[in-house]
This record gives structure tokens, sequence and C-alpha cells, in this order.
């Protein structure tokens, strides 16, 4: 019987093969121009690197693998009994191009849980730290603690063939994905939780373990919400930050401990993962401030215009890229209006959704006036109990490990090089551009 990594060395050496050809035959032709706006503008919108696991279009959204996050909800396979996607299933589908049958799920699953073992040492590390030292420093410094463990470390020592470095990144991956929930469980634990710490079930799939190990496994609805969540943040094309560091701290030939742990360094900048935390921060203020319970649809809309008139954006409105609501978002809102419909914060939320568009486009300022992936998880987790603001930025990073790793796995398989851009100077700029 052939096993995943088998299955994948077949695609691998096809794509392999044809991405050769490509370079080959058309190394020189020109696939867009680059502006001078852009160069100043954090490279936005060139086109400057091939990642094949998912792809994000202003006016459709993120898909993964050609999928849509509504077909994704419907077609993955799902726990028994269950209503939404297992996380397992987008990884499979990322990797391997191809939708997976309950069958292929169940085997990811079984390859996680082998190698979900963390060793005991990060453990020692991480008590070694202060409870206030933020969690997504505790979650960086854990994963670069296990990087004694990397087997593709081992492997480029030992002087195996570049074409071969894949095999060993694939079971680096697959290790590493598997001992993320326990380690950010973990944190969670120590930080919060007076370091009452929950042993692993092996018995649970990879999104429900977590919910256990976090506190909340007797807790069905939060087990979907978990399976859910991991599956919408999982990847969003290789542009943004921790994808793109993933993927250039990997171009060095880094393994997956150190690249990952890089990403997780720029998830947790408030351009990027923290904003969800600052999302909800900023609903619970407004809350607060209008005197606690469910505003008015005009008191809300006041609170926005002054929040704007002094100088400061609305958190979870607005996208890079995106140009309609991010379907993300309406994964969340969907799944509030079925399981919380009379909650609080959800109402606001929904408020905020009527609200906050229309009031950004009065500026005149706004490309994308709508809600993203961030403007509705908080509302989420903080009707489960977990009030927790500062752990949200490492469960967006449980998740974004299937994506982002996915494609490191692609990246070794297909041979890509040292990513080195060419910088100038502003100097060079003025003189050329005249």
């Amino acid at each position: 019987m052939s096993t995943l990594k088998d299955r994948f060395e077949e695609k691998a050496a096809k794509l392999r093969e044809e991405v050769k050809n490509i370079r080959e035959e058309y190394a020189d032709k020109v696939i867009g121009d680059i502006k001078v706006g852009q160069v100043y503008a954090g490279m936005k919108g060139m086109i400057g690197l091939v990642y094949e696991t998912s792809s994000l279009d202003p006016a459709e959204g993120i898909r993964f693998r050609g999928y849509s996050i509504p077909e994704l909800r419907e077609k993955l396979p799902k726990a028994e009994g269950g209503v939404e996607p297992l996380p397992e299933g987008i990884f499979y589908l990322m990797l391997m191009n191809e939708l997976p049958s309950e069958k292929d799920v169940k085997e990811v699953s079984r390859l996680f849980r082998e190698g979900g073992t963390v060793p005991p040492h990060v453990f020692k590390m991480l008590d070694s730290l202060p409870t206030t030292i933020h969690p997504m420093t505790q979650f960086s410094l854990a994963i670069l603690a296990m990087q004694s463990e990397s087997v593709f470390a081992e492997a480029y020592r030992k002087g195996v063939s570049r074409y071969e470095l894949w095999k060993y990144m694939f079971d680096d991956v697959i290790n590493l994905i598997g001992r993320l929930p326990r380690v950010a469980a973990y944190i969670y634990r120590r930080t919060y939780k007076d370091g009452k710490h929950i042993e692993p079930d092996d018995s649970l799939d990879w999104a429900a373990n977590f919910a256990h190990m976090l506190g909340y496994g007797n807790n069905a609805e939060f087990k979907k919400l978990m399976r859910l969540y991991l599956t919408i943040h999982a990847d969003h094309e290789g542009g943004n930050v921790s994808a793109h560091t993933t993927r250039l701290v990997g171009s060095a030939l880094s393994d997956a401990y150190y690249s990952f742990s890089a990403a997780m360094d720029g998830l947790a900048g408030p351009l990027h993962g923290l904003a969800n935390q600052e999302v909800i921060r900023w609903i619970l203020d407004l809350q607060e401030e209008l005197g606690g319970g469910v505003p008015s649809r005009q008191q809300i809309e006041e609170y926005v215009h002054r929040t704007l008139d002094a100088g400061r954006v609305i958190p979870g409105y607005g996208h890079a890229v995106l140009r309609k609501t991010d379907p993300r978002f309406t994964a969340q809102h969907e799944f509030a209006k079925e399981y919380m419909p009379e909650d609080d914060l959800v109402k606001i939320v929904s408020l905020l959704y009527e609200v906050v568009p229309g009031v950004l486009k009065e500026t005149g300022k706004i490309k994308n006036p709508w809600p993203n992936v961030d403007a509705h998880s908080g509302a989420l987790l903080v009707h489960y109990g977990m009030k927790e603001y500062d752990f949200y930025t490492v469960m967006f990073g449980v998740s974004r490990a299937l994506g982002v790793l996915a494609s490191l796995i692609w990246d070794r398989a297909l041979g890509l090089p040292l990513e080195r851009p060419k910088s100038v100077t502003t100097k060079w700029i003025t003189e050329n551009v005249k």
C-alpha cells in the first residue's frame, strides 16, 4: 500500500518536470511591470513568487487549490456526526492538489498523532520563562527548541542529495504540525490556568484534541469551532508575512523549525496575526463606553466616526488584497448565527458589519471597507469563555502551519532556489526614473 509520502513523490516528480520546462522555455518572458510606487509600498501587487497551495483573488477571496471556503465546508471530510471540515483534510488538499477521502484524512490524522510527541526539554524551557511573556514569544521559542529534532537538518549534514531533501522536509513538517497543538495548549495552561496541564487524547482528531488540551474538551460546539477555525486560517497565498517568511527562510535550506519560528515572529505583528486580539479589545471598549449590552445602530455609527476622527482605524476592516467581505468572516458569521445568535458580542459584530462599510465608503479613502477574518473570531472565542486575547494569535499560528508548511515541502520538492531579490537605493531610483 502506497503511503501519503509515496503518492506525494509521484505528484512532485511530474510538477518538477513541468517547472523545469517552463523555466527553460519561458525564462525571459515578461509577466508584469514593476512600478516605483510598488517598490516603495512593500512590493504590493508585484508578481514575484510561485506558491502552489492557495491563491487570493480580490473579487473571489481565498481559494485553496481552487476551492472556495463554502465549497470546502461542503466537500471536505468531517468528524463522525460533525458538520465542519477536519483541518487534516485541507492539509491533504494543499499538499496533494486533490480532495481527500475519509481514508486519506485518517492517514493524515495518524501521521500527525505519530509525530506529535514533544521533546521533554521543550516543556522545561517553557517552564523556565516568566508567565508574563507574551504567548507568541513562548510559541516561537518552543518551535525553535524543537529544532533539535529536525531530520532535515541531520540529512543535510550527512550530505543527502538536494533532490532527496524534500523527503526529510516532509517528515519535519508532519512532526512539527503534530506537535503544535500540544505546545500551544501547554503555553495556554501554564500562562492562564496555573500550569494545570491536560494530556493529549489520541482518540480525537487534530482539532478536537487541541480543544481538549486547552480545557474545552467537554464542549462539543467548541470542538466544531476549532475544526472551522483551524481550517479557514490555514493559508492565504504566498505574499503575506507568515507565508513569505516561511518561504524566504526555507530557501536558505533552513529546516521547518527555523522557517516556521521565523514565520510566527511575523504573525505576531499588529498588521498581521496580532490584529485578532486588537479587534476584540476594541469591541469590548466600544461596548463598555456605550453602556454595556448591545448598543443601538446609531450609537455604533457615532462611535465608529469618533474612532476615525481620532485618527485610528477600525480594527478588522479592510484588507491589502480583498475587495469584498472576507469569506472567512462569512464562515464564522454563519457559525455564530447557528450556535450563538443571542450573544451580545455577536450582535455587535453584526451591527458593525451593517454600519462600518458605509461609514468607510463615505471617507472616500478606503478601497476595501469590508470585514476581514479578524473581525469575527474573537467574539466566537469569548462566547465559549476564552477571554485570554493575547493567546488568539497562537491559535492562528497553529492553523497557519497547515498551509505554509505544506508549501515548504513543495519548495524543496521543486528544488526552488535561494530567494534573493535585487534591491536598489533611492538615489538609483531617482537617477533611473527621470
